[in-house]
């Protein structure tokens, strides 16, 4: 067989050339035996033999190309009219083509303006372009669950590898939208503690009631649950249990708080929920994600993470101190080493920075100097809250060279600067995105309850949520540091004034440490009367005050002011809070202020109100009793009714 394929090869690149070779050599044969006539005669037949061969094959290569480009036609028509959606993509996503049935996902939009990912959410583009069928994935897109994979095409009009995306209707297949498992992750977060205050005969009692809550919840939720640490269990639940829990706010946190024997503490739990990812893997690190940002709230809340979005449930219960000395110490000297490690240190803190930030960044920066090292705090513009201590400073020749603009700072960063922040670890608050970017190696040391959008790529994060104030980390910190601190009379006083201002004057959140570490600032010559003077306001400031406290709106426990138009310093919204909250019959209040494009708001609580809960919804954050937020292009009414309807959803007025 082979060789007689061979012949035929061979035949059908002879036979081409039999015919013309046959006139060539008549013609030359005419020519030599004298016969021009003939000669003559014989090629011209040849040359109008080849010229209708010619024709003849290009009639026929037309032909074909139009049949091609017909069934072409017809082919892509077809496509465009196929019942389910599809759609040709590029490497990057970047839709290059997509039929009707692709298009009534985006009605509004060209869809080839957009990115496949942006339709389909959640989407795995990488996976996706394995083109493995066997790697298809499972994406809601409305209301309807699709099966989605690729096949590669080649266009060669492009000069690029192309993807036809299909998506597969599979809703009615075993009610997919009600078999999808999530992960749970449950832990008891303060177990210890309330044990502490428990009697020792009742503990194991109280043990047990906390196992029997949580197991029966997993009953009810007909989820498969397994205990793998002494106050730590994993389930796996069906999808639509978790709806349902959504809806009931998670009631599990209510019924182990109601736990009593004889324990003075309530018991609380820490919840994290992976759900919507791609496979069971997926779903355990997003529910771990969400485990840590509950902790890291402050506990006794649920952390929903499905893909990119993250909705928190819970959080009304008051922070108890519960920090130990181990973990300074242990930061303390990983600190100390990263900066024997480093050229030099930038300080960096929040938009309009306030004692807080602004002492705890002198401090830092005192014994980074005693540590042999330069180091620089970054200012903007904004300083408003802390002009008082800044011209202080100022006047003082040993901070001539301490504090750097922006731009200067952005300038000389370099692959070996450590870059401190401190009390701000939510990008979005953060004095500037563009140092912080090009900072490769970062510290986050900060007081508030954790935020989804964390500064990411941290070599070390010391967040502390039950810390009164980041002034009290840094004063712990510093003694561990260095055998001898030494502080300056000044920079002690602007630390002891950052612990005064977070606490309200060791009113709020104030626990044995906070006194602890006023205490050593105290030893340090820092003058009480001094920081008083910090938060004096001048007689225009109080009027002003005054005005705003006079437009409350006053409901059962809650009031909401709007601050007079025309002011530029955001911090009185602050002071016209904390003053509205010193009236009898207030427990909560939130003052309302614009400032150019932007609606600043304060809020402030004196109870079991969390005012952290309410102004995140907004895009702030803070803590349970104290918190702001910012909003821009917006007016104040519309900024009001937002804030109304954030109350209504998270808080009961009156309860």
């Amino acid at each position: 067989m082979k060789i007689k394929e061979l012949f035929e090869k061979r035949n059908e690149l002879i036979e081409p050339i039999i015919t013309p070779s046959i006139f060539v050599l008549a013609c030359i044969g005419f020519y030599y035996l004298k016969s021009t006539i003939l000669g003559t005669f014989l090629l011209v037949i040849f040359i109008l033999f080849t010229i209708s061969e010619y024709r003849n094959k290009q009639t026929e290569e037309d032909n074909i190309e139009q049949v091609r480009e017909a069934i072409n036609r017809d082919i892509s028509d077809n496509i465009f009219n196929l019942i389910f959606p599809l759609a040709i993509i590029k490497e990057t996503g970047e839709i290059f083509w997509a039929n009707k049935e692709f298009e009534k996902f985006t009605p509004e939009e060209n869809p080839t303006s957009l990115n496949v990912v942006s339709v389909a959410r959640g989407l795995n583009l990488s996976r996706l372009l394995t083109c493995d069928k066997d790697l298809h994935q499972k994406i809601k897109i409305g209301d309807l669950f699709y099966k989605i994979y690729a096949s590669k095409i080649q266009d060669y009009n492009l000069g690029e590898t192309l993807y036809i995306v299909y998506f597969n209707d599979i809703s009615n297949n075993k009610n997919i939208a009600n078999t999808k498992e999530s992960i749970m992750l449950i832990e008891v977060d303060n177990l210890s503690e309330v044990l502490e205050t428990t009697m020792e005969s009742d503990r194991p009692m109280l043990v047990a009631d906390v196992e029997k809550t949580i197991n029966a919840y997993a009953q009810r939720l007909k989820a498969m649950i397994t205990k793998y640490d002494s106050n730590k269990y994993v389930l796996s639940v069906q999808d639509r249990y978790i709806d349902e829990e959504i809806n009931n706010k998670f009631s599990i946190l209510d019924e182990i708080s109601k736990i009593d024997r004889g324990n003075k503490v309530e018991v609380t739990l820490s919840i994290g929920v992976g759900r919507g990812g791609t496979c069971p893997l997926e779903n355990n690190a997003f529910a771990s994600t969400a485990k840590e940002l509950s902790l890291g709230r402050g506990g006794d809340q649920v952390a929903i993470k499905n893909n990119e979005k993250i909705k928190f449930f819970g959080g009304n219960t008051r922070e108890i101190e519960k920090r130990t000395r181990v973990r300074a110490r242990v930061i303390s000297r990983n600190l100390k080493e990263l900066i024997y490690e480093s050229s030099n240190v930038f300080i960096i803190g929040h938009k309009n920075p306030d004692m807080d930030c602004f002492g705890s960044s002198i401090g830092l920066s005192a014994v980074v100097k005693q540590l042999g090292k330069p180091c620089n705090i970054i200012l903007g513009k904004e300083t408003a809250a802390i002009d008082y201590f800044l011209d202080k400073l100022r006047s003082d020749s040993r901070y001539d060279n301490l504090f750097i603009s922006i731009e200067e700072a952005y300038e000389q960063i370099n692959e070996k600067t450590l870059l401190i922040i401190v009390d701000v670890h939510n990008t979005g608050y953060i004095l500037d995105k563009s140092i912080i970017e090009k900072a490769q190696r970062k510290i986050i040391i900060d007081h508030h309850r954790r935020s989804p959008d964390i500064v990411e790529a941290c070599i070390l994060n010391y967040i502390e949520v039950y810390a009164s104030s980041t002034s009290e980390m840094v004063t712990e910190l510093i003694q561990y540091m260095v055998q001898k601190p030494n502080l300056s009379t000044i920079e002690a006083e602007g630390l002891l004034a950052g612990i005064f201002m977070d606490t309200k004057g060791f009113s709020f959140k104030t626990g044995v440490r906070t006194f602890d570490a006023a205490s050593f600032l105290r030893s340090l010559g820092a003058d009480t009367i001094e920081v008083k003077k910090m938060f004096m306001d001048n007689l225009d400031d109080f009027l002003i005050i005054a005005e705003t406290i006079k437009t409350a709106e006053v409901k059962e426990n809650l009031a909401i002011a709007i601050a007079p138009k025309g002011l530029k310093k955001s911090f009185m919204a602050a002071k016209a809070a904390d003053e509205l909250l010193n009236i009898a019959g207030i427990d909560i209040c939130f003052v309302l202020m614009q400032i150019k494009d932007d609606i600043v708001i304060s809020g402030r609580s004196a109870g079991e109100a969390n005012v952290q809960v309410i102004l995140e919804e907004l895009g702030g954050g803070g803590h349970m009793n104290m918190a702001g937020a910012q909003l821009s292009n917006t007016s104040i009414s519309e900024a009001k009714k937002l804030l109304k309807k954030s109350i209504e959803k998270h808080l009961k007025v009156g309860e």
